[in-house]
């Protein structure tokens, strides 16, 4: 599991939306039976229950606040509808809204062309949790007071958005003004407590086992948008203007019933009047209140997020960098230094000698008769002796020595702390650890295989690497001369060769 991922929230954000298309043609059976068939019954059963608000009167239902008057609308199919969106997509919960909605709206005598426009109400809703979420990124799983933080305040916005519909309800049925403030309020009220305290514990329980299925089948969903920051401008642009339009209407809807109150000089109706802008007043302070709490964790989220990205995208950069760096410094066959990163070292080595006086040394060594292991084996099997060689120098080499291949079938072995009768000694043991060690290639085939060493020591009056390398160089050319399978150290006629001591490196 990933570190980053909580046991209750295993998928903070869903690869996309849900596609009916891949699930038809790549779910399992039961998949298609549980999603599509509880998705069918998710819309019969919330057009029934959006027709059962209007027959049972549960719009702009009044409601005494010590003492402050509110309004409520209790809609069902709100909390249901919402989870689909959440869950799978805003497709799959815009829809059966939208249906119920319109069932609603045409069984209540409203015309089909408002009806249609007025069954927008609830998906419109639904579209800004959709973004929310798409644009922060946030845990659904609401197992955490920070989820929580940002899932109430939305779900306000929410609700004003979709409380649109209460607007066109009342055009479309020409109410007055006293009958306009109970929808409107109802609406937004009623959405925004339904969907945190019903829609909210719906999704806490049910994620946490429906985010691990979604682990398991990203196929079936669709790519994840891209544009995450033109998203939470939208998302900002979208609260604003909701806080504009909540002030503006409830505002307005209050003071039009007063004024009308006024009007009639009917104290009874001027005293529920001032009561219900009293409490439109307070209710718009805190909605405000909470609207500024959300600006401020939308800001910190989205902060720590643009954070976390920027921190992993550097340390993403840093590998990136690292391996490079160190691609560019070995060898891609044998694993070793190349040319480059060896002479590197065996300059290191060199400064060493010259500023602490201690001895150093440098062998190098080329495979005998290679040009034959390819012309008879192949060059698949002339790489295998070259990584098997590889292979003993690592062995054979402490970590203060410095084996790296110089190109070809070269190497080199920068040895610190050895003066020339140990690099000589160590150059032995290598030579017939060499000889004595085989190579298998494909077809069963063993290849058995020398090689010719050349053997200095670095000087203080070096002028660089260079003079030790030239030097290193003709005694192992010597060492070839000599008969091959031959260790020659630089300035010596040394011909112990096959016939000289060995032993295990």
């Amino acid at each position: 599991m990933n570190p980053l991922q909580r046991p209750g929230d295993l998928v903070p954000e869903t690869p996309g939306s849900l596609s009916a298309r891949a699930l038809w043609r790549d779910g399992l059976p039961s998949e298609r039976r549980w999603i599509l068939g509880g998705w069918a019954l998710t819309l019969v059963v919330c057009v029934l229950l959006g027709l059962e608000v209007v027959h049972r009167g549960w719009s702009g239902i009044p409601v005494d606040l010590g003492g402050a008057a509110a309004y409520l609308t209790f809609y069902p199919p709100l909390p249901l509808c919402l989870w689909w969106a959440l869950s799978f997509g805003w497709r799959w919960g815009a829809i059966p809204a939208w249906l119920a909605t319109l069932a609603l709206a045409l069984d209540a005598g409203m015309s089909p062309a408002w009806a249609a426009v007025f069954a927008c109400a609830n998906p419109l809703g639904l579209g800004v949790m959709a973004l929310g979420y798409r644009a922060v990124g946030a845990a659904r799983g609401l197992r955490s007071l920070r989820a929580w933080l940002f899932f109430i305040p939305l779900s306000f916005v929410a609700a004003v958005f979709s409380s649109a519909g209460a607007l066109i309800w009342t055009f479309s049925r020409d109410l007055s003004a006293r009958d306009q403030l109970p929808i409107w309020q109802g609406w937004w009220l009623g959405a925004f407590l339904q969907t945190v305290m019903v829609g909210g514990p719906l999704m806490a329980l049910t994620w946490p086992r429906l985010s691990r299925w979604i682990a398991r089948r990203p196929a079936l969903f669709t790519p994840p948008p891209s544009g995450r920051r033109a998203m939470g401008l939208g998302l900002l642009l979208a609260i604003v203007l909701a806080v504009q339009g909540f002030g503006l209407v409830s505002l307005g809807l209050g003071s039009q019933r007063l004024r009308s109150a006024l009007g009639g000089h009917d104290w009874a109706a001027l005293e529920e009047a001032s009561r219900a802008m009293l409490s439109t007043a307070w209710v718009f302070f805190w909605v405000f209140t909470l609207i500024v709490l959300f600006v401020a964790q939308f800001g910190y989220q989205s902060l720590s997020r643009w954070l976390r990205s920027t921190e992993a995208l550097v340390a993403q950069l840093a590998r990136v960098n690292a391996e490079l760096e160190q691609r560019s410094r070995t060898d891609g066959l044998t694993g070793l230094a190349n040319r480059m990163a060896t002479e590197e070292g065996l300059r290191a080595l060199l400064r060493t000698v010259r500023r602490y006086r201690t001895p150093a040394a440098l062998l190098m060594l080329d495979i005998d008769h290679f040009k034959q292991v390819n012309d008879r084996h192949g060059h698949a099997a002339g790489d295998a002796v070259i990584r098997a060689l590889a292979g003993v120098l690592k062995a054979s080499s402490r970590d203060v020595d410095l084996p790296g291949r110089f190109g070809g079938e070269e190497f080199v072995i920068g040895l610190a702390h050895t003066d020339l009768a140990g690099a000589r000694r160590f150059a032995e043991r290598l030579r017939a650890r060499i000889a004595d060690a085989p190579v298998a290639v494909d077809g069963g085939a063993s290849i058995t295989y020398t090689v010719s060493i050349g053997v200095t020591d670095l000087r203080e009056d070096d002028a660089g690497v260079e003079d030790p390398l030239r030097r290193a160089d003709a005694a192992m050319y010597g060492a070839k001369q000599a008969g091959r399978n031959r260790v020659q150290v630089d300035g010596v006629d040394h011909r112990g060769g096959g016939d000289g001591a060995s032993g295990k490196a």
